[in-house]
């Protein structure tokens, strides 16, 4: 092989390993936009580096709006009526995981907890419009189903427990991504850049972009059936690291 050939591969080597480098190193800034499974999966720490937000007693720092209501009975935050929203009202939360532990009373209760609601809410239809729901109702399809980010994407498993059984769904919210997980099972990853199904119903929420720092709420939705609830023990919210 002559020297002229030698310098010609070196120099096509050369080339190639610079592309790969640039290639990778693409991948991994895609990579590192992407929130860790962990803050969805029960491992994001130990239960002090919770901060709970729901304390057992009463609505202080909550606020409802709407029609129904929801009342604290035996420790628990149970919905009636509807629909209606009950938020949270001393701060905005961005980059941070949610953990809701909650249970049904039928595999048609309906609820939903609210985040990166845009402003503070004027009336029910303000956080669906302008904000996320993650829609808790275990008998819907994927995309309206518990896990959901609602009619926008969907759970992709049911790993619900059975109506009367407690349920832990925590909510990662990392950049624009939000994740879900319910009983250590990832059920949603959503990304608001990607592509959404059109909005076939006008209950559906608009699409568009939401604050990646907001509000967060819980929904009550029994104005078609009296009899049936949701019951939440826990809200809590635990910082992400940068």
């Amino acid at each position: 092989m002559t020297a002229r050939l030698r310098r010609f591969h070196i120099k096509n080597w050369l080339v190639l390993a610079g592309c790969l480098g640039v290639a990778l190193l693409a991948c991994q800034a895609r990579t590192s936009e992407r929130p860790d499974a962990a803050a969805t999966s029960g491992a994001v720490g130990d239960k002090e580096d919770w901060h709970q937000l729901f304390n057992g007693r009463d609505l202080d720092g909550w606020e409802h709006i709407g029609p129904g209501r929801f009342v604290v009975e035996d420790g628990l935050l149970k919905t009636e009526g509807g629909m209606g929203l009950l938020w949270y009202t001393r701060e905005r939360f961005g980059n941070c995981a949610l953990r809701v532990v909650y249970k049904v009373s039928k595999e048609d209760s309906n609820s939903g907890v609210f985040v990166r609601i845009a402003d503070k809410p004027a009336d029910e239809w303000f956080a669906v419009h302008h904000g996320y729901e993650v829609q808790i109702c275990d008998n819907q399809d994927e995309y309206h189903r518990t896990g959901a980010i609602y009619s926008l994407s969907p759970a992709r498993s049911k790993p619900m427990n059975p109506p009367g059984q407690w349920n832990t769904m925590e909510i990662a919210l990392k950049g624009k991504y939000v994740l879900v997980s319910i009983n250590g099972t990832q059920v949603t990853e959503f990304d608001p850049g990607g592509a959404v199904p059109e909005r076939k119903q006008q209950w559906e929420p608009e699409r568009g972009p939401r604050p990646e720092t907001g509000y967060i709420g819980l929904q009550n939705h029994e104005d078609y059936d009296p009899n049936t609830h949701v019951y939440f023990k826990e809200v809590s919210e635990r910082r992400l690291s940068q």
